[in-house]
Order: C-alpha cells, then structure tokens, then sequence
C-alpha cells in the first residue's frame, strides 16, 4: 500500500510544479508584456509598414515604366543606332572589332565542354576573335582535361588561349583581372564574359558588338539568361519566377530609364577602354560585376539590356548550393553599398537623380530592405501580433501590399501562376538567409568574403544528348540539418497553436503552412519536389 500511495503522489507532485512553472512563466510575461513587448513591437510594425510602403512604391514604380516600355515599343534599335557589321573591301577584316571572348572555370568537370564549345562556336572573323578559358581548376584531371578540350579546338583553327595561374586569388574578379593582363589583350576592343555552364548562340556577337560599334557612351551590352533546368523541380520553378522578374522588369527599367543596371557577371560584352576606365576587375567584395557596373557609371558610361537575346544556363538544383549562392548574391550587393555610398554621393559625373536611383533604389530598397523586411515583418513581427494582440496591423499593410507586391512578381513568370503560394513561401524562408548575409555585408562581419563556387551539374548537355539525367540525391539523413529555420519553424508553429488556444483565429493556417516550409528547408527537402508544369 505505502508504494503504491507514493508512486501516485510523486505524479501529483510533479504536475503541480509543473503548473507553477506556467504560472510563474505567465506572470513573468504579463509582467513585461505592456511596459515593454507592446511597445517595442509597434515600433517594429511602424519601421516594417514604412519599408512595405518603399517596397511597395518601388515594385508600381518599376510596373509603371515597363508597361511604358512596352506599350511605346521603346526597343533598343529604336534608342541606340544599330546597323549590322558589314565588310568593307579596303579594309578587309580589319573592320571589325577585336573582340575577347573570358570564360572563367573552376573545376568544371559537367559542363567545360558545353561552354569551351559554345564560345569556340561563336560566329565572327576569326582573325578577329580570341577565345580564353581562365582555368583555376585545382583538381589535376579536370585541369588536364580542360586543355586538352582547349587543345582540341585549337586544332581546328580555332584561336583560343589556356590560362592558368598559380593561386585563386581574388576568385572569378582575379581569374578575369589576370586575363586581361596577357599582351594579346592589348589589341582587342571588347570582351565578352560566358560563365561556365553559359551557352550563347552563335550570332551572339553580331547582336551585341554593333551597339558598341555604333554608340561611343555605351560600355555594355547584357543580354537576358534562359534557365534550361527551370522544369527539374520546385525550386527551380521558384527560382525562374524571382530571376525572371528581375530581367523582365529590373533590369529593362535601369535600362530604359538612367541607363545602368547591375551587370550580371556573364552574358554580356564590355568595351575594354571602359572596363579599363572604371578600374578594372576588383576582388574586395563577392560581387565584381556589380562592382565594376556602378564604377564604370559614376565615370559616365551608359548601359544596353537587350531582353531579346537570351543566353542558355543552368539554375543550381540542389537547396546546398543555392543557399552558397544566395549569400554570395546577398551578402555583396550589401558590403559593396557599404563601400561606395560615399563614393556615390561625392560623385561629379552623373546628375542627382541617378545618384538617388543608384543609392536608393538600386541599393538601399532592392538589396538591403526588400531582404530584412520580408524575413522580419511576415515571418517575426506579424507572428509576434497573435502573442500580443495589443498591438493590431492594419490590413492594408498585412494584406493587401504584400499581395500586390506578389502579383507584380509573378507577371514576369505567367506559367507559374499556379505555384505563387508556393513561392510565397520559398521567398519567405530564403528571405531568412538573405537577410542573414545581407547584415554580415553591412557590418563586414565574418564570411563577408565567402566564395563557393554554384554546383552545375550539366543536365543541358545530357538532355540534349537526348538521355536522361540521373536522379541526384538531395538530401541523406546524415547532411547538416539547418538550425535557423529550425527555430523559426517552431516559432511560427507556437504562434499557431497559440493563436488557435488563444488568439482570434486569423492566422493559424499561414502560420502552419509557414512553419511547415521552414522545417522542409530546415533538412533539405525542396529538391525532391517536382511541379506539375
């Protein structure tokens, strides 16, 4: 009897510690809710709705010039002189211009025959074309393998140069900076940049240099990127509608307006005087195209996006490499506004107006709000209201901003349409790690410099050979489970169940179905899933 009446104490006892933690706990939070959670939290609903409202005028802004854009066929013929190269007898070849053609590599094992091929198949004189195939491999079967593809071409006449060097300095911005060194170098007019997995058409060239040719203030011709893996799986899906939407409309907007737009590091031709001009190649932050596109429009030249011409490529297609990416693409645009906001400002070259179009929009409103607000207002804040129902959204802000803001993304992709609550989601969670490196650039903090070079996986030329690619594993129980969407996921999840017990019921589903897309991010899953196209 006595064990027995023990043994049924001890489970009474522990439940009523276990109630006067919950009640010490509540009467901790009640305690410090109003003087401080409630105040701090509508001043973070105040900052969040003020950058909705900077998003918000931006996204119309630019939905405004496009559809200007199109609806007056403002086409880049019709803005800058445009004639084909034709010959001239007299001349000869030497009419066209000496055109450089960079493909920067490193360990390229997929995909060095795709680009070495496709640059070599560029149509253009050839006198008057050199190919260079900037290798930084550091595996040695890879770098033997890519001269002899080098070798290969060369014997078909094809004039094309195999650089090596002996360290990775500077990465893809010291790979192309030693390029241009070479004394071959000297007698060529432009360059034309092709990342590795990059496969330009063969009348690439006499659509992109007779801009050049024939407008002496433009320095570079970019031309749009066509995903050929866009269909492998959801995240691809996800991935093509946000890219497509900055080509689509970012870039065609700084194009047509104050002529500058981000150079995207490959698919496009430069002039070298202004590349030259601009300071070269430089390796301080991840994002030397950038770099070196804002350098070269504070000296006065101008910009051609040609929406026309696109460039086949592969996106990344496993979560792992697309999260090395996403930093590298965040993290930059940051530090570098880090760097040159006062460089912008003190600038006497170009007009007020596109010092405030490079400094706040192109900067301060794309690259660092759009990142911070998205994660912190739709993913903490808004969250944080059903613990605090003190402290109300209004609905314009919570509701009908965001979904504008939605629908003029998903313009750019109409045959995704049907997977916009999908994306909401992907952009949401991926806003976690944008906004992570976005705050390392600003601060210099560690991995500011990180460089991992994206995985290509080649799919384009296998599909091509007309065989199947091989299923890739995207996920094995023993990969790093991501510990940041994790605790969101549990976060949202509380919030939820709190909202249900609670609350008034308004947002329990998003928060579910929210949480839910953290915790798949959080052990890698959304390469796995494929879309009904």
């Amino acid at each position: 009897m006595d064990r027995f009446s023990s043994s049924t104490i001890l489970p009474e006892a522990f439940q009523g510690a276990k109630d006067d933690f919950t009640m010490q706990l509540a009467l901790v939070w009640n305690q410090i809710k109003a003087p401080l959670i409630v105040p701090l939290l509508r001043l973070a609903v105040f900052l969040c709705l003020i950058m909705s409202v900077m998003m918000f005028i931006e996204r119309v802004y630019m939905g405004i010039v496009i559809t200007l854009v199109k609806l007056f066929g403002r086409k880049p013929e019709k803005r800058y002189k445009w004639e084909p190269m034709k010959d001239d007898i007299e001349l000869g070849n030497s009419c066209y211009p000496m055109v450089l053609v960079q493909v920067p590599m490193y360990n390229e094992r997929e995909v060095y025959q795709l680009s070495i091929g496709a640059a070599c198949g560029l149509s253009w004189p050839s006198d008057r074309i050199i190919i260079q195939v900037l290798d930084d491999s550091t595996d040695p079967t890879i770098k033997e393998l890519v001269q002899l593809e080098c070798q290969r071409w060369a014997s078909k006449g094809v004039n094309i140069k195999y650089e090596v060097r002996d360290n990775r300095n500077g990465y893809k911005a010291g790979a192309l900076k030693e390029g241009m060194k070479r004394s071959y170098v000297k007698q060529c007019d432009c360059v034309a940049i092709f990342d590795a997995d990059f496969q330009p058409e063969p009348d690439f060239l006499w659509r992109t240099v007779p801009f050049l040719v024939h407008n002496p203030e433009l320095a570079l011709i970019q031309a749009r990127w066509k995903f050929v893996n866009a269909d492998e799986c959801l995240m691809t899906r996800m991935q093509e509608m946000s890219l497509d939407y900055h080509f689509t409309v970012e870039q065609e907007v700084g194009s047509s307006t104050y002529a500058f737009f981000g150079f995207n590091g490959t698919a496009g031709v430069w002039r070298i005087s202004a590349l030259n001009e601009a300071g070269g190649w430089k390796d301080r932050t991840t994002v030397e195209d950038m770099d070196l596109a804002v350098r070269a429009s504070l000296k006065g030249w101008k910009f051609l996006y040609l929406s026309d011409l696109k460039v086949k490529n592969e996106l990344p297609s496993t979560f792992k490499a697309y999260r090395y990416q996403q930093h590298r693409w965040s993290c930059g645009p940051a530090n570098l506004f880090r760097k040159m906001v006062m460089e912008i400002i003190n600038n006497k070259k170009v007009s007020l107006w596109k010092k405030i179009h490079v400094i706040y929009s192109f900067f301060f409103v794309r690259k660092v709000v759009a990142h911070i607000n998205t994660f912190v207002f739709y993913c903490i804040v808004l969250p944080a209201t059903v613990l605090v129902p003190e402290v109300v959204v209004p609905k314009w802000g919570a509701v009908y901003i965001p979904s504008i803001i939605t629908i003029l993304n998903a313009v750019g992709t109409p045959r995704s349409l049907h997977l916009m609550v999908f994306w909401i989601l992907f952009e949401n969670v991926m806003s976690l790690h944008r906004t992570k490196a976005t705050i390392i650039g600003l601060l210099e903090a560690s991995r500011v410099n990180e460089w991992v070079v994206t995985e290509k996986l080649g799919d384009a030329l296998k599909t091509k050979a007309g065989g199947k690619a091989p299923k890739k594993p995207r996920f094995r129980i023993g990969d790093r489970i991501h510990l940041l969407e994790l605790g969101v996921a549990f976060y949202l999840f509380f919030c939820g169940c709190y909202d249900i017990m609670f609350g008034k019921n308004h947002f329990f589903i998003f928060l579910f179905i929210q949480s839910l897309a953290f915790l798949i991010m959080a052990f890698g899953y959304v390469g796995t899933i494929v879309p009904n196209s």
